[in-house]
């Protein structure tokens, strides 16, 4: 903004303002010069206050603007309900149906499914089978997981 002066420029307007007033004023005219520079700094310290109030205050009714409006929209109440919901499965998230159950095995008839078979082998062991898939409980039959608010 302002050109820099050196060490030769400040003692040639030294000089000059020495010899324009002369020696009788130059206190005179310094006094009054460093008087103006002062307001002027002053004013310039107020402005920036000003301003710098003006940017804080703005600041401020725009984050009480913001809390208000999140006031609004959500209460406590919502996020708690939000919260203990149940969860959904795996399938429910990914958007698919979960697979149906097996199917039971086919029963020969008067034979129940967990009676050894009369073609067997007299001299081997019969298997026995695994519990039916029914028993077991299936992500459809789960209960969900609720989770309390501490």
């Amino acid at each position: 903004m302002l050109p820099s002066l050196g060490f030769q420029e400040i003692i040639l307007l030294g000089v000059l303002a020495l010899i324009v007033v002369g020696p009788k004023d130059l206190p005179l005219l310094l006094r009054k010069l460093g008087r103006w520079t002062a307001k002027l700094r002053g004013m310039a310290q107020e402005f920036r206050t000003g301003f710098d109030e003006l940017a804080r205050q703005a600041e401020l009714d725009e984050l009480k603007k913001e809390v208000d409006a999140l006031r609004r929209t959500s209460s406590l109440n919502s996020v708690v309900q939000e919260v203990q919901r149940p969860l959904g499965t795996l399938e429910s998230y990914a958007g698919i149906s979960p697979p149906p159950p097996p199917a039971p095995p086919e029963a020969v008839e008067g034979v129940e499914a967990n009676e050894p078979v009369a073609d067997a082998p007299s001299g081997a062991a019969a298997t026995p089978e695994p519990a039916p898939i029914e028993d077991m409980p299936t992500p459809a039959d789960a209960k969900p997981v609720v989770r309390s608010v501490s």
